[in-house]
């Protein structure tokens, strides 16, 4: 288990806003390693050129438009599952690895505090899990401007 000292406030705030930290330049990264960028960017700009075909086809009531769009349609879907697919890797590699720490921190912190966020009826006291998605969706954004990427994907230039 953890030290006692880590399951208290301030250390217990700070260990989970560094392990959310740890986890999501990880991830970032993995994600950067294991997808081709320049083809998915590519797929990506395919679909959104069929996405506005398709719009002005629906808008205009352009028939013809909307045949030629409608024969497209299972090209596009093989590139959406494609994508899906290029996306899926990195979590495929570290579910079972971030299941098993998940398993060790829940087990730890279970059911200490971790932080305190300022309420109108006193502090709100924050569990691990809460504290921790907080943390994640802050730190998580943090790094893909550090590292220039998309927050929702890990990849693709800003």
């Amino acid at each position: 288990m953890l030290p006692e000292w880590l399951l208290n406030i301030p250390a217990s705030t700070l260990f989970t806003l560094v392990i959310s930290f740890i986890i999501s330049l990880a991830t970032t990264l993995l994600n950067r390693k294991l997808i081709n960028k320049e083809q998915f960017m590519k797929w990506q700009e395919e679909i959104n050129r069929w996405e506005a075909m398709m719009k002005r086809a629906k808008r205009t009531g352009d028939r013809k438009l909307l045949a030629k769009a409608k024969r497209q349609e299972p090209r596009i879907m093989q590139l959406r599952s494609r994508m899906m697919t290029q996306q899926m890797k990195g979590g495929a590699i570290t579910f079972v690895p971030l299941l098993l720490v998940w398993q060790f921190l829940i087990g730890s912190f279970r059911d200490v505090p971790v932080a305190y966020l300022p309420g109108l009826n006193g502090p709100l006291v924050m569990p691990f899990f809460i504290w921790y998605i907080i943390c994640s969706f802050f730190v998580s954004t943090i790094v893909s401007r550090i590292l220039g990427v998309s927050p929702s994907m890990g990849l693709g230039e800003k």
